[in-house]
């Protein structure tokens, strides 16, 4: 999917909601543990009862992992559900991978290719000859974490070299890569008063910001500092929607959350053209 495409689907929905698919077989309902594969049952009720809502689902690539090759399959499965009946959503590998060149080649021939991702979370840390391989796929997007919305985030991220904290170099590093116009960035939405100073390093980017809901992450100030000209935004809730009742109605409440948030970003949407 291009940046274009997805643009165009945000308008379409007057919503730029990515929802997590970060799937915990302890919390889904339990009438559903009798089925084939939990996991996929869950996704596709879930997906099936919100797609109209959101342009983007992110599963978190460890909710499955933790189950072995039975996740894995999980996993596969609900892509491949994804990419055939809504082809207009685009897909997030919530995977936060990054490597030395070659395993990094490996790791985005696996979410691009094989899974058919049109995304992937990476960590910079290993620099440009970690994310590069990831830049090389054509009309495929690679999100750097660059600020994200836990605690911990302190310990490195904002330090400052130079008069400058980390992450400001990481974007402004980042934006001499080649192939960089396929950079996305994370930035947590517990982190919304940095936002209007990463807007002055990447004014059109998209921003993945996960921290809504759960978090305790704010809309508002999220979007007050953080939409550009393009809107620029997929603003992530996970927890919030996907767990928001574990009985046989699990699906139209988490639809319910869902327009609740949608109804709240088509409002901004509205205020931001006028």
């Amino acid at each position: 999917m291009t940046t274009q495409q997805l643009v165009a689907e945000i308008h379409k929905k007057n919503s730029f909601l990515c929802i997590g698919l970060d799937v915990d077989m302890t919390k889904i309902p339990a009438h559903l543990l009798q089925q084939e594969d939990p996991i996929f049952a869950f996704n596709k009720a879930i997906i099936d009862a919100t797609n109209h809502l959101c342009v983007a689902y992110k599963p978190n690539t460890a909710f499955y992992e933790a189950y072995g090759i039975k996740g894995w399959i999980s996993l596969q499965k609900t892509i491949a559900y994804l990419n055939k009946n809504y082809p207009e959503i685009f897909t997030i590998a919530d995977a936060k991978r990054g490597d030395i060149g070659n395993t990094s080649t490996m790791y985005a021939k696996a979410f691009f290719e094989d899974l058919a991702f049109d995304s992937v979370t990476v960590a910079p840390y290993m620099g440009k000859d970690s994310v590069e391989p990831f830049l090389a796929f054509e009309d495929k997007h690679t999100i750097l974490l660059a600020l994200t919305s836990n605690v911990g985030a302190f310990d490195f991220q904002t330090k400052k070299i130079n008069d400058h904290e980390v992450y400001q170099h990481v974007l402004e590093t980042s934006k001499s890569w080649k192939n960089s116009e396929n950079l996305m960035y994370v930035v947590g939405a517990t982190k919304a008063t940095y936002f209007k100073e990463i807007r002055k390093i990447i004014p059109t980017s998209f921003l993945l910001v996960p921290g809504v809901g759960a978090q305790g992450g704010n809309l508002q100030e999220v979007c007050k500092y953080g939409l550009s000209e393009n809107i620029g935004l997929l603003v992530n809730s996970s927890r919030g929607i996907i767990y928001a009742a574990n009985d046989e109605n699990f699906a139209n409440a988490a639809a319910a959350k869902a327009k609740e948030l949608q109804q709240q970003m088509a409002g901004i949407l509205a205020s931001n053209a006028s």
